[in-house]
């Protein structure tokens, strides 16, 4: 995609906007920082309109979609200021201790926010649900699959039921076959993404339990789960894939596997023993 000024553009065929897609305009204009952190339902609610009003002021702009409406709008805030600065408030100027510091503070406060979050009634039958399942299904795409594959490492060491499906086609034949006794949990910061949800609605029309972890309260994959659990982390349109997004959604896969440990204590213990015993023999 060319780099557009959004600014410009909106204000260029603003007359030829409908009143909805009007108010859409206004909020983009006078909010313009905050809505890189929204998802499309949080700008939809903040302006009063549908989810698909926000859609189509998107296509009247000639993109593709919400997402690049947000990497355009990320690029216009960032014009002129770019040469100067790398990624957030870290700038070319830093030395190696501004950076090292700069970062540190990024991943404290997303950590931070994460347990603020925290609800611990979803944690609690968060947990239960996944204790009585028949299987476990960890999902995620892009950045998301490699912190669906850490989530899969780590429980793989006191069950035997969890999987991790590496391909979206997988994945949504997988989430075909699932059923009431089985739990999905679906990783994603946007919650907007296109494969992400689809998952998640297929589990949720076979019976299973949907765990939606992600950014944002209100977004098409919340609307498909039954339990959602929040991360903290703030992420640019430009900055796919932060650590502190990843660390975040680790951190309550880490909270839900040390649940899980603490209450099925005797047989995670003696699981982490077998499969520990079985790593040792891989070594040296």
């Amino acid at each position: 995609m060319a780099k557009v000024d959004i600014f410009s553009l909106i204000r260029s065929r603003y007359n030829a906007f409908t009143n909805t897609e009007k108010k859409v305009a206004d909020y983009i204009l006078e909010n313009m920082k905050d809505v890189i952190y929204m998802s499309i339902t949080d700008l939809a609610d903040a302006c009063q309109v549908g989810e698909s009003s926000v859609f189509r002021f998107c296509k009247t702009m000639k993109l593709k979609g919400y997402q690049e409406f947000k990497i355009a709008l990320a690029h216009s805030i960032s014009h002129g200021e770019e040469t100067n600065q790398i990624s957030g408030h870290i700038t070319m100027q830093d030395t190696i201790e501004e950076v090292s510091s700069k970062i540190l503070s990024t991943n404290v406060s997303a950590l931070t926010e994460t347990f603020n979050l925290i609800n611990g009634t979803d944690i609690s039958n968060a947990v239960d649900r996944m204790i009585q399942a028949e299987r476990i299904h960890f999902f995620g795409v892009g950045s998301s699959l490699m912190t669906a594959m850490e989530a899969k490492n780590k429980f793989i060491r006191i069950i035997n039921k969890t999987e991790c499906s590496l391909d979206p086609h997988l994945q949504i034949m997988s989430a075909a076959l699932m059923s009431e006794k089985d739990v999905a949990v679906v990783i994603s910061y946007s919650g907007s993404t296109k494969d992400t949800i689809a998952v998640a609605k297929v589990a949720k029309e076979r019976g299973a339990l949907v765990i939606a972890i992600t950014r944002f309260a209100k977004s098409p994959l919340t609307n498909n789960a039954d339990i959602t659990l929040l991360c903290g982390a703030n992420e640019g349109p430009l900055q796919g894939g932060s650590l502190s997004a990843k660390l975040a959604q680790l951190y309550l896969l880490d909270i839900l596997y040390m649940e899980y440990f603490r209450r099925t204590n005797k047989e995670s213990i003696l699981n982490k023993e077998s499969t520990a015993k079985a790593v040792i023999e891989k070594m040296l």
